[in-house]
């Protein structure tokens, strides 16, 4: 089952707005708008990761994550406007895992979140990728698409593995060649294109439409899941 966001922040375009793209990446996403609908939210839901920004009404970011440190453990990434480095040290203290300051780029607040979740879960991060109906494991090399067991080389694999890992963010062709193929490999940058159309073919409903792997054009290609 895919990872539960608690989604906390008083702007209710940004909670539309990360809500849709955290939940049409993969994540389940439930929401707060002040700091007292949070910790409600949070021990009903039993988020497996907390986005919670400082400055909220009723009780602060602040207050609330020293609330939560009280009775869990639940990873907590701090979202704030406010750029000094006190805040962020007193941010820290209070307890969150880690610190993002706005503007930020949806890139970086994927990284954050998926380096919070492994430290969170190390078994489960390190031994597998899941995306939807898409598993691999990555000690067995075997790969899942709903019931049924995707034949792949092992190229296909690591290539796969390689843009699951980096989920949402677009990845260029000579990065990929240089991560799956290895850095003293000389081959044409369109080594990846082929391979990636072979697995669209494998993974997706519409190979020629393609959901899962998408083609960023001139650059390279995202994974969406």
């Amino acid at each position: 089952m895919a990872e539960k966001i608690l989604l906390v922040d008083d702007d209710v375009a940004f909670v539309e707005t990360l809500t849709f793209n955290l939940r049409h990446i993969g994540y389940r996403v439930v929401t707060a708008v002040n700091g007292a609908v949070a910790l409600q939210q949070a021990h009903r839901e039993e988020p497996d990761l907390i986005i919670l920004d400082l400055m909220l009404p009723e009780l602060d970011g602040l207050t609330v994550c020293r609330n939560l440190r009280q009775t869990s453990d639940w990873p907590i990434l701090m979202l704030t406007a406010r750029t000094g480095e006190l805040d962020k040290i007193i941010g820290l203290e209070s307890g969150a895992d880690d610190y993002l300051t706005k503007p930020f780029s949806l890139g970086e607040l994927l990284a954050r979140i998926r380096a919070l979740l492994r430290r969170a879960n190390p078994r489960a991060s390190v031994h597998q990728l899941r995306c939807h109906d898409l598993t691999l494991n990555l000690v067995s090399w075997r790969a899942q698409l709903g019931d049924h067991e995707l034949i792949l080389s092992p190229r296909e694999f690591s290539l796969l593995a390689e843009l699951m890992r980096h989920r949402g963010v677009v990845l260029t062709r000579d990065l990929l060649l240089s991560r799956t193929w290895g850095e003293d490999f000389y081959g044409d940058s369109r080594t990846v294109d082929v391979h990636v159309r072979w697995l669209r073919e494998k993974i997706e409903v519409y190979p020629a439409n393609p959901a899962r792997i998408v083609t960023v054009r001139g650059i390279g290609y995202r994974f969406e899941g």
